[in-house]
């Protein structure tokens, strides 16, 4: 008896042991993201449905010196498509709809509307316009109402990227368009539905939608960036623009009960389950992205809004779940891959900051130009200066540093760009890498680098005044020296650069100002093109 209680000891002891060196580990990797300002906000671990793994890092309140717990709530972005997706399977299950039915079927109005079906809005394959590429929207309107109908005249308003099925564009358009069917169908909101269907049976108490209005103690505020000494808090976006795209708030422990409810064919059937985990272009599935990794089949998916970060990560045959939500813009699919290796004994990398290397103007001058992601999504680089910048569709620009000849990283996020060279010594591409994502950028030769006049001060000054483009937003038009200068309502001053007499081009954002004439010769009006959009200004003052 003596030998037995001594080799249970010993035993007890070694899985002691082992456990909180996979803690430590787990700990060891957090902290580095922790340090090079990539992680502010909370982790949890679990395998089996048991938390190995939870802690809180950072701030949920920079101002108020309020750190976070397990316990803060997020909004989730993205990861609310897994339940959109889960949903219409149960409409599905219940003959309510079909995946194969036409999006014309609900709503009429859209080009391709009778070949668009169901399950290319589920896979991001029907060729919807992504809305969250239109600036004007998601750098003026994200805080505002949006009904239904003018969310849905929206997408209608732009033209088809390509044919339903023909190939994957991720489309926040689709997931939004989803959830209108979903309230279509059952005739009620799309935030009761979710509760009657999914929060409430799976008591997940601390998730739902409105963010804005959510009155909670452990309520996260958002940042585009956060750092010891400073914070950039970001706009709470409406629930009416993100909608069944993005508009979740939740928490770890929450989406814990999601993973269990998902790992025990809860919500849906098998057959649906099986339905759902099934990938279609570019490893899409419905609402989820499946892939392998370290030998072993994955389910993940991000998600993105204003001032908040998620990720969730599934290895289904561990009965393995990592949760990462961040209330800045944290790497959470490097952070729960890396997290993943540790608990499967695969290699990892504890991240370390790189070092910026000195270049001059006139090296960096060759990389301008803008790089195409996708059908509209564009990232342009340009020097201001001495420095090196990028500005994606509808975001606002961000500094590069050089890393060595080639390679740059952004400080603000977890981005690499790497430019390829080819072999006349020219830079037709770049690889953009970000949280683990891989996407090529093919440069636009045709208007890669824009020639910029040089005009006179006096007809220059024919385009000073303040413009209004809409009730209370306004565009003032300045002259500093030689240099016609911008200001949207609520926004910083941008330089105007003259393409010709009377149109102006942007470097910070893609865009065009163009200055009109009346009969007079008199400057009394402005066209910003813009995300596909014109929008008149006429002068005020």
């Amino acid at each position: 008896m003596k030998q037995l209680i001594t080799t249970l000891t010993c035993l007890f002891l070694f899985l002691f042991s082992f456990a909180q060196t996979t803690e430590q580990k787990i700990d060891e990797l957090l902290n580095a993201y922790v340090q090079l300002g990539k992680l502010n906000g909370t982790v949890l671990v679990a395998q089996g449905g048991e938390v190995v793994y939870q802690k809180g890092f950072g701030y949920r309140d920079a101002a108020g010196k309020i750190l976070h717990t397990p316990e803060s709530i997020f909004q989730i972005g993205s990861i609310t498509k897994q339940f959109t997706a889960a949903v219409i399977m149960q409409l599905h299950q219940e003959k309510k709809l079909s995946v194969k039915d036409p999006l014309s079927k609900y709503f009429k109005g859209f080009v391709n509307g009778d070949k668009i079906t169901v399950e290319h809005l589920l896979t991001h394959t029907s060729g919807l316009y992504n809305y969250t590429n239109d600036s004007v929207i998601m750098n003026n309107d994200v805080t505002q109402y949006y009904s239904q109908a003018k969310m849905v005249a929206i997408f209608q308003n732009y033209p088809a990227d390509f044919e339903p099925g023909a190939k994957f564009n991720y489309s926040n358009s689709g997931y939004s368009m989803l959830g209108y069917i979903i309230e279509k169908v059952t005739r009620k909101p799309y935030e009761k539905v979710m509760r009657e269907r999914i929060f409430q049976p799976l008591g997940m108490t601390h998730t739902g939608f409105d963010f804005t209005h959510l009155q909670h103690s452990n309520k996260s505020k958002g940042y585009f960036s956060i750092t010891k000494d400073t914070a950039i808090a970001a706009p709470i976006v409406d629930s009416t623009i993100a909608h069944a795209a993005g508009a979740m708030y939740s928490t770890v422990a929450d989406l814990l009960k999601w993973d269990r409810a998902v790992a025990a064919g809860k919500i849906l059937s098998e057959a649906s389950w099986k339905q759902v985990f099934t990938p279609h272009k570019s490893k899409y599935a419905y609402g989820w992205v499946i892939d392998s990794l370290h030998g072993r089949p994955v389910q993940g998916h991000s998600g993105g809004i204003h001032g908040f970060s998620s990720y969730i990560l599934r290895f289904p045959k561990d009965d393995l779940a990592i949760i990462v939500i961040d209330n800045s813009s944290a790497p959470g699919g490097s952070i729960a891959r890396n997290i993943g290796a540790i608990l499967v004994g695969a290699p990892y990398k504890i991240p370390q900051a790189p070092k910026a290397v000195a270049m001059d103007a006139a090296s960096l001058k060759k990389y301008e130009g803008v790089y195409k992601l996708s059908p509209n999504f564009n990232i342009t680089i340009f020097l201001a200066g001495d420095q090196l910048k990028a500005q994606a569709t509808g975001q606002d620009a961000f500094d590069l540093f050089a890393e060595k000849e080639h390679h740059f990283f952004a400080k603000v996020a977890d981005i690499k760009i790497v430019f390829n060279k080819n072999a006349e010594g020219n830079i037709p591409s770049f690889m953009l890498h970000q949280s683990g994502v891989q996407t090529m950028g093919t440069r636009i030769e045709d208007n890669a680098v824009q020639k910029t006049l040089e005009l006179s001060t006096a007809l220059l000054k024919q385009y000073v005044g303040t413009y209004e483009l809409a009730p209370g937003f306004y565009i003032d038009i300045t002259l500093d020296g030689k240099v016609l200068k911008g200001q949207a309502t609520g926004q910083d001053a941008f330089e105007l650069f003259a393409e010709k007499d009377n149109l102006f081009y942007l470097k910070v954002v893609e865009a065009k100002v163009e200055f009109i004439k009346d009969e007079k010769g008199v400057v009394n009006e402005l066209i910003l093109y813009q995300g596909g959009r014109e929008m008149k200004g006429f002068k005020t003052k």
